[in-house]
């Protein structure tokens, strides 16, 4: 009856202990907790929120459910971006390579899709050959000779997160912001960057509707990841439209790689940019936000960037030639129809 009791106590609107939390955690990687009340405790705490402590506890018990790794002999700043989740939101096939072409080490531990966004493992995943499961030692090796690598979560990463993540998205308890807070930070504290910047969507495309709600998220990421010796900053962006032109796995990659070769539409670039800029100050690769935005644009405009993803796609055994469609000619086809959309989007004709 032990977890009943717990299931009641938050129910009840009660604090639960690190303990109690721990033991949840465990009872979650090993098994010996069922699905019906692990959902039970999701939508108890959806329901009854749990404090900043609670929430670095659940943080740094899932962080602690498996391997953690450690990045501080690469002789370089490492820095990692996340995303909340937007319709279009395909920044990190761009910004990874970006900031590793300036220097940076970017240890990109990516997600597939929660609630009606599509992830970054997805699109990663339709580039054909592409490994994005690396055991710790590859994953080195990538990322020594690359500057950066782009995976999922391994068995032994987060263990506890994959099993909430997959509950959360069938059981209606998604927009949980301790739950949020937890998923996101417990696998990059795990996945060992130096420093972290979030993408916070907003708007009517993201999970955060409104900036009301999406403070309180941005608020929590911060202070639970400083708290816990992670440097950490909150940049809020639009979701009112889809970011770019394109939607889907492939047509996604198939823009990224457009934008790399000074192509893409021009929302996708600037939020790009400025997302590579922070990384760069908060890992000191910078002075300011100016001198990284600088830096990240040269490296964009000169090519390094593409040269950079290219490189990174075969090491991780894809295959793509942008030079001839990304994944090589395309069939015939008959003249394509007008696009119409923001940012940079050719408008749609008059009837």
């Amino acid at each position: 009856m032990s977890f009943v009791s717990t299931i009641i106590s938050k129910r009840e609107g009660k604090t639960l202990s690190a303990k109690a939390i721990a033991d949840f955690v465990r009872g979650v990687v090993d098994g010996s907790l069922p699905d019906y009340q692990i959902s039970a405790l999701l939508m108890a705490i959806l329901l009854r929120g749990m404090d900043a402590d609670e929430t670095r506890a659940l943080t740094v018990a899932m962080a602690d459910s498996g391997r953690r790794y450690d990045w501080s002999s690469l002789g370089k700043p490492s820095s990692d971006k996340h995303s909340t989740g937007g319709v279009g939101d395909k920044v990190s096939l761009i910004l990874a390579p970006l900031a590793a072409a300036c220097g940076l080490a970017v240890p990109m531990l990516s997600g597939r899709g929660l609630g009606f966004t599509g992830g970054t493992l997805d699109k990663l995943e339709s580039i054909p050959g592409f490994q994005t499961r690396l055991s710790a030692a590859r994953a080195r090796e990538v990322l020594d000779a690359e500057g950066l690598c782009l995976i999922g979560q391994t068995g032994d990463l987060a263990p506890a997160d994959r099993k909430l993540y997959a509950l959360r998205d069938v059981t209606g308890t998604v927009e949980s912001l301790p739950l949020i807070v937890s998923s996101i930070l417990s696998k990059k504290l795990a996945a060992g960057p130096a420093s972290l910047v979030i993408d916070l969507k907003v708007g009517r495309g993201a999970f955060m509707p409104d900036m009301e709600h999406a403070r309180a998220l941005g608020e929590a990421l911060r202070d639970t990841a400083s708290a816990l010796g992670l440097p950490c900053t909150v940049i809020f962006s639009a979701m009112d439209h889809p970011l770019g032109c394109t939607v889907g796995n492939g047509p996604e990659v198939e823009e990224s790689l457009d934008l790399l070769q000074g192509k893409g539409p021009e929302d996708l670039r600037e939020l790009t940019l400025i997302l590579t800029a922070e990384m760069l100050q908060l890992s000191g690769l910078a002075a300011d936000k100016e001198a990284g935005y600088a830096l990240a644009q040269k490296a964009l405009d000169g090519g390094s960037a593409l040269e950079r993803v290219l490189s990174l796609v075969a090491a991780q055994e894809g295959r793509l030639d942008p030079s001839a469609g990304a994944w090589g000619p395309p069939p015939p086809q008959g003249k394509p129809g007008p696009v119409a959309g923001p940012g940079g989007c050719p408008p749609a004709p008059a009837a």
